[in-house]
């Protein structure tokens, strides 16, 4: 989950790689540091966040036309300025950056320990980079070689950067399970984690694939072969995202910036796909693959966190519209269980940033059973598109923020649509329910407006309950994934321990924290369950709970049991989901600003999870 970064080329690198762990910094930033080679080749970094590290290197010499960057997610080593990288090899002759697991790097510590090796670090990465001069030295190699014979004995993950101290004119990359794109300039390299610290300076990049090594010169053509040394011919792609979508435009923080894109970001996920004057919902992305769907005995969601959650509503919108049994399944645990996969599943993967590498190893088993793959993200060329048999981007343009928020009502609103797709095609929606969700979905934009209307009275409410312990998130039906999406928000970003629970659940345990300081949030809409929400609601106050209420506008009933009310525009009911988790995204915010936490950078957490 660490963001790399590296340039080489005829412009000073130091201010480019800064600029691009700025830019990564919602993968890590635990510790940042940065190499640089002109003449010798210094490292400079530090424990904490990039802006420290520019601190760090005030007054230092930074000048160099070639260099690497790093922003930390701590995996192996405490994080401290030891253990943060770019990581010395013995001789002090390479260094290496790296992202990702290398799971038998104890195996082969111990082996160089008995070669004489010494490390500094408690990190993966040390092990890694001393095992490649190891077999430079031994073999006499060229780098790009002793690299590729190296990855051939390690177990796990990389995406990594090496430079080495004799050679002025090259950068070594390669990739296994962590994202690396390679921007092209005039005679000039970029390489990043994403393509955020690149579309500043070109928009043409190369996606490494898994076990590709790339050498990158200063000057000539850009050379890849895999671990398998067969070469390959570098596939150029166009960045399909702007500058001005990865800077805040004027907001706080990245967080309140995508919440208030929503309205945006969920038109932009129809457009081209809802066409309200013939009446139709078409995805070209799937469009090869409909029969599948119409043959499948089951749906299987794979997904983590928020994407998870999306996965839940969309259980509730398939299972409802397509009459097709659907599980959900978090992708970090499926392929522990030696889970039941048959050939006639549609496995449907979801993932923001595509590289989630539970969700990817998750596909990987899916399809060697035979199973149909389709992948919902967000990132064009990220991995998950490149191992699915087909998918549907989200379109909800770059989130920087690490809580996700625009992420979720994107997924829904795709999954939404692709259950209306398939339930039409099958007859398991009538024509008349079909049109009805049409015209409802596409008003929603324009009702998560009127919700964000609603922002200073949230924040109100925040004010109130800042100073919680603990709260309690309840809902039925389709919003009880919105329940557990809001503690989920609140959790990640303010630190207050939140659950979110179906609301006929409450009695079975959760009812006894309830006390007079206990904030409940009840997700209350119009629906088939609004009596049994009531209910539910009713013995809160019983015991004194402070409720936070989410409801249709209008409602009176709620008006005068709950101590606050949030109102939300009327839609179908299978929309809602939409609508209600707006509220819990602003009361989330406001929350943990008013805390002092850090919005965009929540303590221990990373944007993409592209670790085990």
């Amino acid at each position: 989950m660490c963001g790399i970064v590296g340039y080489i080329g005829n412009k000073e690198a130091y201010p480019i790689l800064i600029k691009g762990l700025h830019r990564l910094e919602y993968r890590g930033y635990d510790s940042a540091g940065v190499a640089l080679l002109n003449g010798t080749l210094n490292v400079y970094k530090c424990k904490g966040k990039v802006s420290d590290l520019e601190k760090f290197n005030e007054g230092k010499d930074l000048h160099g036309n070639i260099g690497i960057g790093h922003t930390r997610w701590a995996t192996h080593g405490e994080p401290n300025d030891i253990n943060a990288h770019p990581h010395y090899s013995e001789s002090r002759n390479l260094v290496m950056i790296h992202n990702g697991i290398i799971e038998n790097y104890s195996a082969i510590k111990q082996e160089l320990k008995k070669r004489g090796h010494h490390f500094e670090s408690d990190t993966d990465t040390e092990v890694l980079i001393h095992l490649i001069e190891e077999i430079q030295v031994k073999d006499n190699l060229k780098l790009a070689e002793a690299v590729r014979l190296a990855l051939n004995e390690v177990v796990g993950a990389y995406a990594i950067l090496i430079l080495a101290k004799a050679d002025t004119n090259e950068l070594i990359a390669a990739k296994k399970g962590s994202p690396l794109v390679i921007g092209i300039g005039k005679d000039e390299f970029y390489i990043a984690s994403d393509a955020t610290p690149i579309v500043e300076y070109t928009k043409d990049v190369v996606y490494l694939e898994d076990e590709e090594i790339a050498i990158i010169p200063r000057h000539g053509e850009l050379k890849i072969k895999t671990i398998k040394n067969k070469p390959k011919t570098p596939h150029v792609s166009q960045l399909e995202i702007n500058l001005e979508t990865i800077e805040k435009g004027g907001f706080e923080h990245f967080m309140l910036k995508e919440i208030y894109e929503q309205p945006r970001s969920v038109r932009d996920c129809m457009r081209g796909r809802l066409n309200m004057t013939k009446g139709m919902v078409q995805l070209g992305g799937i469009a090869d693959y409909e029969q599948k769907f119409l043959n499948a005995k089951r749906i299987v969601f794979l997904a983590c966190g928020t994407s998870w959650h999306a996965g839940l509503v969309g259980e509730y919108l398939f299972e409802d519209l397509t009459r097709i049994p659907v599980e959900v399944e978090y992708a970090s645990e499926f392929r522990y269980r030696n889970p039941i996969i048959y050939e006639d599943d549609v496995v449907i993967a979801i993932s923001q940033s595509g590289e989630t590498a539970d969700t990817l190893a998750a596909i990987e088993l899916a399809k060697s059973k035979g199973a149909t793959i389709i992948g919902i993200c967000n990132v064009v060329g990220s991995s998950i598109p490149r191992h699915t048999h087909a998918g549907v981007y989200t379109h909800a343009g770059p989130e920087i923020g690490v809580a996700s928020t625009k992420a979720f009502t994107a997924q829904v609103t795709v999954l939404t649509l692709m259950a209306l797709r398939i339930g039409l095609r099958k007859g398991t929606i009538p024509a008349s329910r079909f049109h009805q969700i049409l015209t409802e979905l596409d008003a929603i934009p324009n009702k998560i407006t009127e919700v964000l209307e609603k922002n200073d009275q949230i924040k109100y409410i925040a004010d109130i309950y800042k100073d919680a312990n603990n709260a309690l998130y309840l809902g039925r039906g389709v919003t009880f994934p919105v329940a557990l999406e809001g503690a989920l928000k609140l959790k990640e970003i303010s630190y207050i321990h939140a659950e979110g629970y179906p609301a006929a659940e409450m009695k079975h345990g959760p009812i006894a924290l309830i006390d007079e300081e206990m904030p409940v949030v009840v997700i209350a809409t119009r629906g088939p369950n609004y009596e049994k929400v009531v209910s539910n609601i009713q013995e809160v106050k019983a015991r004194k709970g402070k409720l936070i209420a989410i409801v249709t506008e209008g409602d009176e009933i709620v008006k005068d049991l709950a101590h606050h009310i949030i109102e939300i525009p009327a839609t179908d009911e299978i929309l809602a989901p939409l609508l209600a988790v707006i509220p819990l995204q602003l009361l989330s915010y406001h929350i943990a600003v008013m805390r002092g936490c850090n919005v965009d950078q929540p303590r221990n957490l990373a944007k993409s999870v592209t670790v085990e």
